[in-house]
């Protein structure tokens, strides 16, 4: 007997697969330090946050298991990076020592989790502030573990390196999966059963 079943994006995968959007935090920073150079004035930070906003937007959008639209995610975290890093590192002096930068995520992560949280589904009401209230201490710690890891942090990124990056998305791939459930998968698959036949 044959009968048509509608399997289920399960939490770990859909949590496995955010996480590998972490490649677009170090790919965006690339990007946008190949145009903007080192993080060291305003303009840089402006142009290099919302280059690199839009491809981080962009790969978490594609990650997300279509739970964020991407219409509405990708301006956000353009937008958000934008004027975050701008703010973050104009607050400490575009320095890089660990203070700094640790405070630089922080303000960074203030506006971007603002700015994401608004482009959540409404219907999640307060629970979207969340996502805003853990941010600024998630690129805080990005950049902790960064710069612990001997990066050359020197240079000015403008996004923490993928050390920073991996844990950074882990997290934020449990907290999406608390606030937005994994929707059932629209692709049906055909399983094959056997029962007895009595002649």
């Amino acid at each position: 007997m044959t009968r048509i079943e509608t399997p289920r994006t399960t939490p770990i995968r859909a949590w496995l697969l955010w996480t590998t959007s972490f490649l677009a935090l170090p790919l965006g920073g690339f990007a946008g330090t190949m145009i903007t150079g080192r993080i060291d004035n305003p303009l840089s930070a402006v142009t290099g946050g919302a280059i690199a906003g839009l491809i981080i937007g962009a790969g978490q959008a594609l990650a997300s298991s279509r739970r964020l639209r991407p219409q509405t995610w990708i301006p956000a975290t353009f937008l958000g990076m934008s004027a975050g890093l701008a703010l973050g590192a104009a607050a400490v002096g575009y320095r890089t020592s660990l203070p700094d930068l640790a405070l630089m995520g922080i303000l960074n992560g203030l506006i971007l989790g603002l700015a994401q949280a608004l482009a959540l589904p409404r219907d999640l009401g307060r629970r979207r502030w969340i996502w805003a209230a853990t941010m600024p201490a998630l690129w805080g710690l990005g950049w902790t573990v960064t710069t612990l890891a001997k990066i050359a942090v020197d240079q000015q990124f403008i996004v923490f390196g993928a050390s920073g990056a991996v844990l950074v998305t882990a997290i934020t791939g449990l907290i999406l999966n608390r606030l937005l459930p994994v929707p059932p998968s629209n692709k049906p698959t055909i399983a094959l059963s056997t029962a007895k036949v009595h002649s």
